[in-house]
């Protein structure tokens, strides 16, 4: 017997054994059956080979990573946190560095003002034999016209390319150089800063504590300069006492009217410089401190990862003697300085 459900409806057989049994649905397409798995395979390859290729970039990326850190080329060489980003392996174009590949070298650069002692500290420190400082490179106004070309002869200097009477027969462990800051250093503070604390690169400030000094040594130091005192020769140091004895005959005249003004101006000039560089890591030293106190030079060879030697220097200090004997307009000076915050400069000898 056949039973219609409900129209359109599917039918129902009632067998002669009581039993219902419902007609199958319709099959699917044979096309269809063979589609849906092979798309399920064809989507899990292609995503296990972009997971594949995801952790092959990662590990090489980390391999890339680690062997672009700074390493010594020497096995076993170990050094403190504090050292790391500071402590290179330069590799010159101009030559190879062989025995002294596994040297490891520190970057520096003695920042000053002219006539504040620069000249004598950096010839104690070539005095060292791992220590090169190339001598005031700036002081040629093509080499800091612009940014590029102060960063291009930078670049040299540090991969040892910068060759000067520096260079020295044993390993160098510091290689630097002397730079004013009136030299492109003032005019590019950002740049500046921003190069030595990618490269890695420390300073080494030194300063006078008595400007006044600094005053009197300049104005004889300009003096030489236009009469040039020693045969027609001009020297800004000088290797003997009597070379010394004719440029001190020279007594220069200060303007006082505005000398408290151009010390103030001075001592903000050096504040100034400290604050914009306060990022590289630096040593401030004093001129006067490095005749007075020895110490000061072990502490500059400590900063410097070098060896502690005894320095030495053949340059001859010129102005010897007290100020008073050596300031054509004594009197005026002295009156405009006393009861000041400079006053302690009239007697600081």
């Amino acid at each position: 017997m056949l039973i219609r459900k409900g129209a359109g409806k599917r039918l129902i057989s009632v067998s002669t054994l009581g039993s219902l049994v419902m007609k199958p649905q319709k099959k699917l397409p044979i096309v269809l059956k063979i589609f849906v798995p092979f798309f399920l395979l064809i989507s899990g390859v292609l995503m296990f080979l972009v997971c594949f290729e995801q952790i092959r970039i990662d590990k090489k990326l980390r391999l890339v990573s680690i062997s672009s850190a700074p390493r010594s080329p020497c096995q076993g060489y170990q050094f403190s946190k504090s050292e790391t980003g500071f402590v290179h392996y330069p590799q010159p174009s101009n030559y190879k560095r062989e025995e002294c590949a596994c040297t490891p070298v520190r970057y520096f650069a003695i920042i000053s003002m002219q006539r504040s002692g620069s000249g004598w500290f950096e010839a104690l420190l070539n005095s060292h034999e791992n220590i090169s400082s190339n001598g005031e490179i700036f002081q040629i106004f093509e080499r800091r016209s612009n940014i590029s070309a102060i960063k291009r002869i930078l670049d040299r200097v540090y991969n040892l390319d910068f060759y000067t009477s520096a260079a020295k027969n044993e390993c160098t462990a510091a290689v630097g150089l002397k730079w004013m800051l009136n030299q492109g250093l003032v005019d590019n503070y950002g740049d500046i800063v921003e190069y030595f604390v990618r490269r890695g690169i420390s300073a080494i400030f030194i300063f006078r504590r008595n400007l006044l000094r600094r005053m009197v040594s300049q104005i004889a130091n300009d003096f030489d300069r236009n009469f040039k005192q020693l045969n027609g020769t001009h020297k800004s140091h000088v290797h003997t006492i009597q070379e010394a004895e004719v440029l001190a005959r020279f007594k220069p005249t200060i303007n006082a009217t505005n000398l408290v003004s151009k010390l103030d101006w001075t001592n903000e000039y050096i504040a100034a410089a400290l604050q914009k560089m306060k990022r590289v890591p630096h040593l401030v030293v004093y001129y006067e401190d490095v005749i007075k106190n020895s110490s000061v030079l072990l502490d500059v060879q400590h900063f410097l990862g070098v060896p502690q030697k005894v320095l030495f220097s053949k340059q001859i200090k010129i102005h010897r003697k007290p100020l008073r004997d050596q300031i054509e307009n004594w009197d005026e000076v002295y009156h405009a300085l006393n009861g000041t915050r400079y006053e302690n400069f009239l007697y600081d000898d």
